[in-house]
C-alpha cells in the first residue's frame, strides 16, 4: 500500500490505494512514519517526495485498519490521536531532509494536513484541499489548527476549518498553502527537478535552515537570533560549508556531497 523508491538521491513515498482515495490506514502511517525516519538517517537520501496513485491524494484517515480495542475508556481517542496522526505530521515536520508533497488530486482531514506540514507543495490543477472535520461534528486533528493559523493566518484557517469547503488548488496557492500548481501531467516532472535540485544541495545547510524555519514560529527574536548563530557554527564545520566558500574564492560552481 506504501510504493518506495530511492533515485538520485530522493525518497519517493508514494500512497497507493487509489480504490480508497488513498485513505491511510494503520499500518501506511507507520510505514511512512519509518520511510520518513530512514531519511533522516540515511546520508545517501537528501530529498523526500511524498506523492500518491489515482485521482486522490489522501482522502483523510482509515481507522478500519486500526488495532482492536476493548470498550473505550476516557483518554482513548486523544491517546489515538497522539500515537496516530500527530505523529504522522510530527515526522514530515522533524524529517532532516527537505520534504515535498506532489499533491495530485484531493487532500482532505488529515490528508491535508499531509500536504500542509511537507516544506514545499505542488499541486496538480485538479487538487483540492478540504478541512472535512467539521462536516462529521469533529475537531481538526492531526495538526490542523496547530498548521493552518501559521499558513494562512488566524481569520483564514478559521473560515477553512468551520465551513470545510473544498479548496480548488488555484485557491490554496493564492493563500499560500500550496507553492505552485501545475498541470496533472506535469506534476511528477516538475517534483522531480525540484528535489533532485534540493538533493544536489547543501544537504545539512537545508536541514538546519528547515529547523530554524520551523522553530522560529514559537520563538522571540532573541531566542531565533541565537539558533541562527549556533546553526551556522554547526553548518561551518561541514564539507559542504567549505566547498561552498571555496567555489565561491575559486568562481566556479560548487559540488556539494551532502556531509
Amino acid at each position: 500500500m506504501i510504493l518506495h523508491t530511492t533515485d538520485n538521491a530522493v525518497s519517493w513515498i508514494t500512497l497507493n490505494r487509489p480504490e480508497a482515495m488513498n485513505a491511510v490506514t494503520w499500518d501506511q502511517r507507520e510505514r511512512v512514519i519509518a520511510l520518513l525516519a530512514d531519511a533522516s538517517a540515511d546520508p545517501a537520501v537528501r530529498a523526500v517526495v511524498i506523492t500518491a496513485t489515482g485521482k486522490g491524494f489522501c482522502a483523510g484517515a482509515d481507522l478500519r485498519g486500526a488495532p482492536a480495542t476493548g470498550e473505550r475508556v476516557a483518554g482513548d481517542v486523544a491517546r489515538t490521536i497522539r500515537r496516530g496522526a500527530q505523529r504522522l505530521i510530527a515526522a514530515v515536520l522533524d524529517c532532516e531532509k527537505p520534504v515535498i508533497a506532489a499533491v495530485n488530486g484531493t487532500a482532505a482531514g488529515i490528508g491535508a494536513h499531509l500536504a500542509f506540514a511537507c516544506d514545499l507543495v505542488l499541486a496538480a490543477e485538479q487538487a483540492k484541499f478540504i478541512q472535512v472535520f467539521v462536516r462529521r461534528g469533529l475537531v481538526p486533528d492531526g495538526g490542523g489548527a496547530y498548521l493552518l493559523p501559521r499558513l494562512v493566518g488566524p481569520q483564514r484557517a478559521k473560515e477553512l476549518m468551520f465551513f470545510g469547503d473544498s479548496l480548488p488548488a488555484a485557491d490554496a496557492e493564492r493563500l499560500g498553502l500550496v507553492n505552485r500548481v501545475v498541470p496533472a501531467d506535469e506534476l511528477e516532472k516538475t517534483a522531480r527537478e525540484w528535489a533532485e535540485r534540493l538533493a544536489a544541495g547543501p544537504t545539512r545547510a537545508i536541514a538546519m535552515t528547515k529547523q530554524l524555519v520551523n522553530a522560529s514560529l514559537e520563538s522571540d527574536r532573541a531566542t531565533a537570533f541565537a539558533a541562527e548563530a549556533a546553526a551556522q557554527e554547526i553548518n561551518m564545520t561541514t564539507a559542504d560549508a567549505n566547498e561552498g566558500v571555496a567555489s565561491f574564492v575559486a568562481r566556479r560552481s560548487p559540488s556539494y556531497e551532502g556531509r
